[in-house]
């Protein structure tokens, strides 16, 4: 018998009513009860979809079994279940579906559902997903027979509705809705040659997941392919899921070492051969960041990264020819940021474009030959993020905090870049503040908290940001954290020299007391 066992029982005994009654205290704020609990978890909502260019909203609500998905006419809070949670339940089933992400078609009658979701590197990117039609109340998995549980990844309609596209298994698949028909469109995926998703260094590096997209038209497939055929593993060893611990192999690219090769192909939707853009340059030393069909179905465009990450070269590919040119190129002796936000405007005779070019992070429209950049939001302060793009109106919302950068703000501008911005959000919300705004810009969904604030959602009316409703009030949040007793907390800067000041805060125990010393909790990215 092992002689410390007794030892740690009569230790097991003495802590647990510690323990105890500590987690019955609703004063005290521990780390199970951070980590362990629900105490602290925010209430629910959505996930929402606007619809009818923002006269409305869909959301999911939690029913007896399963989820509804109601619809909310956004001026008067009418609600209107559109599908009740019983017609969720797949045939031969007895509960419904746990849904996890929802899509309309274009023409409202059919929703993409997602489902049993499992992990790829991060994030849960693969699942099972199933079609239901409004019209027929008919309720499909999506894949065929040949699919495994959980393998199918970015299922998106095709524009009219009619045809879901997604991968499996590395390898790209349209699905006719009508007759469920399949048509595989890549026939060489593997654990090296990687069709419409990524490897681990394009998802750690540079956030990209989804690697396919639907031509304007829908006649078309823009996607990725990765050939990780010179990528050395790493083995990560895993000691706890099982009695011997065991090695899991991942392609992993130490520095100088060969990276995956991308490339970038158009292929029909109906299957045929697959045309790939004469991208000039090593593609093992070179990332292709991000691409999106430019306004039409005739080009895409590109962001091409150097391995340094201080180029970024904006191209223009022919989806027929497969020819590309450069229109475009931001680089800096030490780093470049990809972008996220670029909108057409004009039929396509320009885009809005983020770069650092003047020191600041601002929003600019670029003409589509590159010739004519022009700075939309002029200032010394940052950008933080475009939050929508009132093209009919002319007018930029973004985030942006040009007096204090610990607090986020909604500001609008004109894209003509005439006229003074204005600060949307009101001045006594200083903290966090983020939008969801809806696509004629008239509406959106604010969520606002603070140091000690829960946070706070309600539907506003712009660009008056008044409250229509408030949709979360989280107050069984705010009485829990009102009951804790809390020390203070305190923000302050740190100068490190050069004239920079960097931002912190540190919260104290709620029994401070200044003579005594503490140890301290630091929590520093990329220090």
């Amino acid at each position: 018998m092992n002689k410390a066992l007794p030892t740690l029982v009569a230790l097991g005994s003495l802590i647990a009513p510690v323990l105890q009654a500590q987690a019955a205290d609703s004063t005290r704020l521990t780390v199970s009860r951070v980590h362990a609990s629900t105490d602290f978890q925010s209430d629910a909502f959505g996930p929402t979809r606007w619809m009818e260019e923002g006269a409305a909203y869909t959301t999911l609500e939690p029913a007896a079994a399963g989820s509804d998905l109601a619809r909310y006419d956004t001026r008067t809070g009418a609600r209107q279940v559109l599908i009740p949670a019983a017609r969720f339940r797949p045939p031969g089933d007895s509960v419904p579906l746990n849904i996890q992400d929802y899509r309309w078609s274009a023409d409202r009658n059919r929703v993409l559902i997602y489902t049993n979701s499992k992990p790829v590197w991060r994030q849960n990117t693969r699942g099972d997903y199933w079609v239901l039609d409004r019209t027929t109340w008919e309720l499909k998995q999506l894949g065929g027979g040949a699919a495994r549980p959980s393998t199918l990844m970015f299922a998106k309609f095709s524009p009219d509705g009619r045809r879901v596209g997604y991968v499996r298994e590395s390898n790209l698949y349209v699905e006719n809705l009508a007759d469920g028909s399949i048509v595989q469109l890549t026939q060489d995926g593997s654990r090296t040659i990687i069709n419409g998703t990524f490897d681990w260094v394009y998802e750690e590096e540079l956030d990209d997941r989804d690697g396919w997209r639907w031509s304007p038209d829908g006649q078309s497939i823009a996607f990725w392919q990765l050939n990780a055929d010179s990528v050395r593993d790493f083995a990560l060893i895993n000691y706890t899921d099982s009695l011997y611990s065991f090695d899991t192999p991942v392609q992993y690219p130490k520095a100088g070492e060969s990276n995956s090769a991308a490339r970038i192909g158009i292929v029909p939707a109906a299957g045929g051969g697959t045309t790939w853009l004469a991208i000039a340059g090593d593609p093992r030393n070179h990332y292709l960041a991000r691409m999106e069909w430019a306004d039409n179905a005739r080009e895409v465009v590109i962001q091409r990264l150097n391995r340094l990450q201080n180029m970024n070269e904006v191209l223009l590919g022919d989806a027929g020819s497969g020819q590309v040119r450069t229109i475009l190129t931001e680089q800096d002796s030490t780093w470049v940021d990809v972008v996220d936000e670029m909108t057409w405007l004009d039929q396509g005779k320009s885009f809005t474009w983020l770069s650092e070019r003047d020191g600041w992070n601002h929003v600019y429209v670029v003409s589509r030959d590159g010739r004519t950049v022009r700075l939309v939001t002029p200032g010394a302060f940052d950008v933080l993020g475009v939050a929508g793009m009132d093209t009919r109106n002319g007018y930029l919302y973004y985030i942006a905090s040009p007096d204090n950068p610990a607090q986020r703000y909604l500001y609008r501008t004109r894209l003509d870049g005439r006229g003074r911005a204005e600060r949307l959000t009101p001045v006594d919300t200083g903290g966090n503040n983020s939008y969801d705004i809806s696509p004629d810009c008239r509406w959106a969904f604010h969520t606002y908290s603070r140091f000690g604030v829960r946070p706070q959602t309600a539907l506003i009316q712009l660009p008056t940001h008044q409250v229509v409703r408030t949709v979360v009030e989280n107050a069984r949040l705010r009485d829990r954290v009102v009951a804790l007793r809390t020390g203070p907390r305190e923000f302050f800067k740190v100068d490190i020299g050069n004239g920079i000041q960097l931002n912190g805060w540190i919260m104290k125990p709620y029994d401070f007391d200044p003579s005594r010393r503490y140890p301290i909790l630091f929590y520093v990215y990329g220090g």
